[in-house]
């Protein structure tokens, strides 16, 4: 038996529950992941409050979230390309926020080794979303880009993105972000009544692009423009082109309280979810460069820079059981 995040009705965070499930069996091109971590995006709001019936009608109770990252635990017929215990990143409609989850293999793509945990189990909506909105805007030299919520996790890559090709790029976020986006070459303005008049300071002549980047459902979809996206934004994050911070981890049980924090809309980066988490004593994991660090147990230690090898959860090897929590300080 494993543990997964299911609900029983629609509603707000309250509705979620933890409860004991069979380890899924992979059926033909199907496999199983041993997930480490799991990002929370609005869209899973969006799908446990029943807005997007029409677009994915759930038979209750069901899984919840979408983001994962963990190791192949085990293969479906006909599966190539794949071992048991390579490290992936995906995506499912629903059902990652649990100790084990069924997709297509066409839903995973490799891990790369520098990738933090918690960045890849939080990274396919975000990178796929951000990547829509910028394919869409064109940005380049001489243009100038419009990047709202561009703190958020997906503004801060779009924004990146953008300013990889040689825009302008203006982003709107609260003051306390103001720093962050400068040092990734971001011209910060302050959303609220003068927006339009601090625009027209930053940018006299106009934007020429603006990106809203709400998350549209289709996004959702795994497909091979939406891998091929992902593959790129990982190696980008790997190479340190491109920095994703994340605002706090929690473990599996406090997936309410995660919730919570994601619906106030004040989180400045990534909310994910760690199935082996270290327990940071009084305290959530907060502003720590999680690109290259480790927040999850038995992972090298933060200073030592990106891991030089994958560390397998206990459940390889042996029957499977809850890794307790790792505390520190």
């Amino acid at each position: 038996m494993s543990r997964a995040v299911t609900f029983s009705r629609y509603g707000g965070p309250e509705v979620l529950e933890i409860v004991e499930v069979p380890i899924p069996v992979p059926g033909p091109g199907e496999v199983v992941v041993a997930v480490m971590s799991a990002g929370l995006n609005p869209i899973d709001t969006s799908i446990r409050e029943g807005r997007l019936q029409k677009q994915w009608p759930l038979s209750l109770p069901a899984g919840h979230g979408g983001d994962f990252a963990g190791f192949i635990y085990r293969l479906g017929e006909g599966v190539v390309g794949w071992k048991v215990k390579d490290a992936v990143l995906g995506h499912t409609v629903h059902g990652a926020q649990a100790e084990f989850v069924l997709v297509p293999a066409g839903n995973v793509i490799r891990k790369p080794e520098g990738l933090s945990w918690e960045i890849a189990g939080s990274l396919f909506v975000a990178a796929a979303s951000a990547w829509a909105a910028v394919q869409g805007a064109n940005p380049g030299p001489g243009r100038t880009v419009l990047v709202h919520a561009a703190a958020g996790g997906v503004g801060i890559i779009a924004a990146q993105l953008a300013k990889r090709r040689g825009a302008t790029v203006i982003g709107t976020a609260s003051p306390e972000s103001f720093d962050r986006l400068r040092q990734l070459g971001v011209v910060p303005v302050e959303y609220g009544p003068g927006l339009q008049d601090e625009l027209r300071r930053v940018a006299p002549r106009g934007v020429d692009a603006e990106l809203e980047h709400d998350c549209d459902p289709t996004i959702a979809t795994v497909d091979s423009t939406n891998n091929a996206a992902l593959t790129r934004i990982a190696q980008l994050i790997e190479d340190r082109q491109i920095t994703v911070p994340v605002a706090a981890i929690y473990p599996l049980d406090d997936v309410a309280v995660a919730y919570r924090e994601l619906e106030a809309g004040h989180a400045h980066g990534k909310i994910v979810l760690s199935m082996v988490p270290v327990a940071y004593t009084r305290q959530k994991v907060h502003g720590i460069d999680i690109r290259y660090s480790e927040a999850t147990r038995d992972a090298p230690d933060r200073k030592q820079g990106p891991p030089t090898r994958e560390v397998l959860p206990p459940v390889f090897g042996h029957r499977h059981h809850p890794a307790p929590l790792i505390t520190v300080g």
